[in-house]
């Protein structure tokens, strides 16, 4: 009678099969340069489509900007992008698996041959026999030498060299074999960075007027676990927007204010930024980026200050604010006034559209029988938000990209050295900058007093 197999020794068996499919299919599919290559062309292809197309914008955007009919090159439409996912590449799923499925790439060709590789090189074997040094490309034959004199040579130029009895292993430049595993290491953390960040990170943007406090509100981006990145029980408050202008009356620079401040009002930081020099706090940077004319200060007459609101206008080359204020009770009658800048000059227009004067902070002009004075223009300070955890990992993995490829530029060299009787055998060989270790070969057999060098199948004769 048969028995039937137990489901321990079922699964174990599975496993087992499993295993060793991964390890002579699956692996070396992965560990193929192939494979990374069009890997790598496929994630810069789709990350400049990520450059060109814009980023989290709304959907009558891209039904503006990308129609179906004329087509943008017969086929980007608006319904071509948002079905692929083409409006928010980085956060795509088959984006990010082409990610992991490089990053797994990466692993297993790093496991298979990197790390071999590194242990291969650290593991020292010695030259018993004469012959085993014709294989080597640089090899010499001289009469008995003092081993002790070649261990100082070798010290001198910087290897490491290991005896046993009358044989002689050296080598230098370790780091060569250590280079590429650092390569690997800091590609790794990049994209692991930028997983990260595409995951949890988010951005946003906010108009604020001098002298309010704002939350972050407007999100155009947000990873699906970017949640805890938003920040609740904090805000920002705009003390004072202001900008520097040119002699000759262009934008020089523009500044914000501001002050992080908990739900009491108490600050928690502080700092006036502008472009190139953001506020950070909690994770959550703030960019200058962007500014406009949100109210105008104005009293009629002898009356109390009134502020107005300013809407940006639609004109054609450059940006223009207005608003209407009324000039008597009950609204019936008013003027327009128009400002394009913060340099505190507006122009004030009747309701049939001619100009009626000009005004500047603290100066008024007299119309519809009232005097209107200019008391100041408030400005919006524009803000870009953004909060990315994996910034501070895809930093570090660039440092150590550029580290990694220097080391991989450091020439890994061996040297092996025989006695036997009268005859002294030496030979090397070097993985890079094969000229360079000629030259340094020659001079320690020179060193040495040798009869004859071998270089590649032929023997030179050299004078001690």
């Amino acid at each position: 009678m048969t028995s039937e197999p137990s489901p321990r020794s079922f699964f174990a068996t599975l496993f087992e099969s499993l295993r060793q499919y991964f390890k002579r299919q699956l692996l070396p599919l992965l560990a193929d340069l192939r494979l990374a290559i069009v890997l790598l062309l496929a994630i810069a292809i789709f990350s400049i489509s990520g450059t060109v197309i814009e980023q989290g914008e709304s959907l009558a955007f891209y039904q503006q900007n990308y129609p179906d009919d004329p087509a943008l090159f017969g086929f980007l439409t608006w319904r071509f992008l948002l079905t692929l996912g083409l409006d928010h590449v980085y956060r795509t799923w088959w984006f990010l698996s082409l990610l992991i499925l490089f990053g797994s790439s990466l692993t297993a060709c790093t496991f298979t041959r990197q790390f071999p590789a590194l242990k291969a090189a650290r593991r020292w074997s010695y030259y018993s026999q004469p012959r085993q040094f014709q294989k080597l490309a640089l090899s010499t034959e001289m009469t008995s030498q003092n081993l002790n004199h070649l261990q100082q040579e070798l010290e001198q130029k910087g290897y490491r060299f290991f005896q046993e009895d009358n044989k002689i292993y050296a080598r230098k430049g370790i780091a060569g074999r250590i280079g590429p595993i650092v390569v690997h290491a800091s590609m790794l953390m990049i994209l692991a960075g930028a997983i990260l960040g595409s995951m949890t990170g988010f951005f946003a943007q906010e108009m604020v007027p001098a002298g309010q406090t704002f939350q972050v509100r407007h999100i155009f981006d947000a990873g699906p676990w970017s949640e805890a990145q938003i920040p609740k029980n904090w805000g920002v408050r705009v003390n004072r927007f202001w900008i520097d202008y040119t002699p000759e009356g262009t934008i020089d620079q523009f500044y914000s204010d501001l002050s992080v401040v908990n739900e009491q009002g108490e600050e928690l930081d502080h700092k006036t930024i502008h472009v190139n020099e953001p506020l950070r706090h909690e994770g959550v940077t703030f960019y200058q980026a962007d500014w406009a004319i949100a109210a105008v200060r104005v009293h009629v007459n002898n009356s109390p200050i009134l502020q107005l609101p300013m809407a940006q206008l639609p004109t054609e080359g450059g940006r223009i604010w207005g608003t209407w204020i009324p000039t008597k009770p009950d609204m019936s009658d008013g003027v327009a006034v128009v400002a394009k800048d913060l340099q505190g000059t507006v122009l004030v227009y009747d309701t049939t559209g001619n100009l009626v004067g000009t005004m500047r902070e603290g100066m008024g002009v007299e119309v519809n029988g009232v005097r209107l004075m200019l008391d100041e223009l408030v400005g919006s300070t524009g803000l870009q938000i953004k909060a990315d955890p994996g910034i501070p990992l895809v930093y570090t993995g660039f440092g150590l990209l550029m580290l990694g490829v220097v080391m991989s530029y450091v020439s890994h060299s061996q040297i092996w050295a025989l006695q036997q009787g009268d005859r002294l055998y030496l030979g090397g060989r070097t993985n890079r900058a094969q000229v360079g270790f000629e030259r340094e070969f020659i001079t320690l057999v020179e060193e040495l007093s040798p009869p004859k060098v071998k270089l590649g199948d032929r023997f030179e004769e050299r004078e001690s």
